[in-house]
């Protein structure tokens, strides 16, 4: 009997031992589970707000990453126009960016819906199917996005770095093949009137007046009534607002 009830006793212990580790493995499981993951460097890096827009960035929005974790990751918000403007990223719930890979922004199932890589310091591309090239740039660093056409569009002189004038011509915003339409007017300086502009068009922030053939002249803005051709030479060009 005595035997009996010590073996008894042991069972019950055993019993109770085994219910108090199932126990703490469930605490440790769940303690786990809501442990947030590890910021790495790279993630590091990335916290804040940055410009969220296409290759021609001509659709701007922001987004703002954040270290509050997610159920797939770390959480990101874009403002209100993004959404209609890429309607991708509203099933964009997360985001993860392990050290020496890419950073991913994904959506409830932990799926990658773009993956975005480094490709200057600072700014990140992601190829996407159905979308094109998406880009990211730290919002502090980027540009200006391109003027609308409309804001260029207008009666300009092509004149020399001393004043004296070249060749005049009006910038429409008509559809003309790969840009919009362009007319040289009477009096235009021989050289620059054999060129044959034929078009113009905004390439990020560069004005450009493209020639039949040959490459097209490339212009900077200086302010909203004159730009610089670029690359600068000493016979300075420049194309003034009338």
């Amino acid at each position: 009997m005595r035997i009996a009830a010590l073996v008894l006793c042991y069972s019950c212990v055993m019993a109770r031992l085994a219910l108090i580790a199932l126990a703490l493995l469930g605490m440790t499981g769940a303690a786990l589970a809501q442990s947030p993951a590890a910021l790495g460097d790279s993630a590091k890096a990335v916290i804040g707000t940055w410009e969220f827009s296409n290759a021609d960035r001509d659709k701007v929005c922001t987004a703002t990453f954040k270290s509050d974790p997610t159920p797939v990751g770390f959480k990101v918000e874009f403002d209100k126009n993004c959404g209609n403007l890429f309607p991708l990223v509203n099933d964009i719930v997360g985001w993860k960016f392990p050290d020496n890979d890419l950073l991913y922004l994904l959506d409830a199932g932990g799926k990658a819906l773009v993956e975005f890589s480094e490709v200057e310091d600072g700014i990140y591309e992601a190829p996407t199917p159905g979308v094109g090239v998406l880009f990211l740039q730290n919002a502090a660093a980027a540009a200006p996005p391109p003027k609308p056409p409309e804001q260029v569009a207008g009666d300009w002189t092509i004149v020399r770095g001393n004043g004296a004038p070249l060749c005049r011509l009006t910038l429409a915003t008509a559809a003309a093949q790969d840009g919009m339409a362009l007319t040289v007017k009477p009096g235009c300086d021989a050289a620059i009137a054999r060129l044959n502009l034929t078009l113009w068009r905004i390439d990020r922030d560069e004005l450009m007046l493209v020639p039949a053939r040959g490459n097209p002249w490339r212009f900077e803005e200086v302010d909203t009534k004159t730009w610089r051709r670029v690359p600068e030479s000493a016979d300075s060009i420049m194309l003034v607002r009338e």
